[in-house]
């Protein structure tokens, strides 16, 4: 019995993927080894969604390649960066993210010494395979891949592309098996949970509305949503937030508090919608955990614009800010445009760091 190590990075969605994988290779007759020592094949699930974190996958590649051993890089670095994985470990064995149920193959190919690239758009639900959690307690469940929006900055859409939703039988199947094995909590996961539906003609709510009518004992998470849908169907993800099934964490990443800055992001949304949304989610529900996201040092990104994100934040006041520097992503509209000063840019995030302390 041959013996697989795989380790994951990023996103809810991309650990997903990483589960399946390891349950695809169990059921094919692989051993899952604890480390890559022990392993005869080693995977890494990459994240590329930061400047610093694909730097990380870099480093790690370079890493599992002394090793020696037959290497598979998964995730969404196979898709937006394959000359960069390649530079690295000619030999490595690429697979995308719509390409892991063809895992087990790679693996028994790669393990023969052949290299094998699986990177197309298969855009098949990943729903009702076997899964090897990280968590016995948590299930994370996709919902889509992609997305709709066309943010000047992203490279994840590169990888991921533009919206395919589940159909809503199969996420409930899957959450009803999930519970039925143990599971607890489930986390409804994508790119953006907020555009969900709108390829099928159905929403958010609705899925929200099914899969809190399972009869059993279990919490959902929700995953994150971005303004611009989210504002289209907050009254009725209110209503079914209501549910005692559903956490009340919300997840909207707001980016930035310049009007001016999300215009040039191409967020398709204003400040004003970002607030309404949480004033009302927090008028219906006090004890509210609120999660945002904020870019700092975009292109073109004057003191102004950054003071304005400042007062956003002081007057919001999330529970959670999840920060990051400006980093030009190949590829992106944003790459193109005049880049700030890295040491303006370490200031005010330094400076946001210590106001988030307060």
């Amino acid at each position: 019995m041959k013996k697989v190590f795989a380790e994951v990075y990023g996103c809810p969605r991309n650990i997903a993927d990483y589960e399946m994988a390891l349950g695809l290779l169990k059921e094919a007759g692989f051993e899952i080894a604890n480390s890559s020592a022990e392993a005869d094949i080693n995977i890494i699930f990459t994240c590329i969604v930061k400047n610093p974190t694909e730097h990380r996958m870099i480093q790690k590649i370079q890493e599992f390649t002394k090793i020696g051993k037959p290497l598979i890089v998964a995730g969404c670095m196979p898709k937006t960066s394959q000359r960069a994985i390649e530079n690295i470990n000619p030999d490595a064995s690429l697979v995308g993210p719509d390409s892991i149920i063809h895992i087990a193959d790679v693996a028994r190919l790669a393990l023969e010494g052949k290299k094998v690239i699986f990177i197309a758009d298969e855009r098949k639900p990943k729903l009702g395979l076997p899964r090897a959690r990280k968590d016995r307690t948590v299930a994370i469940i996709p919902i889509s891949i992609g997305c709709m929006s066309d943010c000047a900055y992203c490279a994840t859409k590169f990888a991921r592309g533009r919206l395919c939703s589940y159909p809503a039988e199969k996420i409930v199947d899957e959450v009803r098996a999930a519970v039925k094995d143990g599971c607890s909590e489930v986390w409804l996961t994508s790119q953006d949970n907020g555009c969900y539906g709108l390829d099928i003609g159905t929403d958010l709510p609705t899925l929200l509305k099914e899969v809190c009518s399972i009869n059993r004992n279990f919490t959902i998470r929700v995953g994150m949503m971005n303004p611009v849908h989210a504002k289209k169907i907050v009254d009725e993800l209110i209503e079914v937030y209501k549910n005692e099934k559903i956490q009340k964490f919300l997840h909207l990443p707001v980016q930035s508090g310049s009007d001016r800055i999300l215009r040039a992001m191409k967020r398709g949304y204003m400040v004003r919608d970002f607030t309404a949304i949480v004033e009302k989610f927090r008028a219906a529900f006090p004890d509210l955990t609120l999660s945002t996201d904020i870019i700092v040092g975009f292109p073109g990104e004057t003191e102004k614009d950054f003071q304005s994100t400042v007062e956003l934040l002081e007057k919001i006041k999330p529970e959670k800010v999840n920060m990051s520097k400006f980093g030009a992503r190949p590829g992106t509209e944003a790459a193109k445009l005049k880049q700030l000063p890295p040491e303006t840019i370490s200031e005010r995030s330094r400076r946001l760091h210590e106001i988030m302390k307060m």
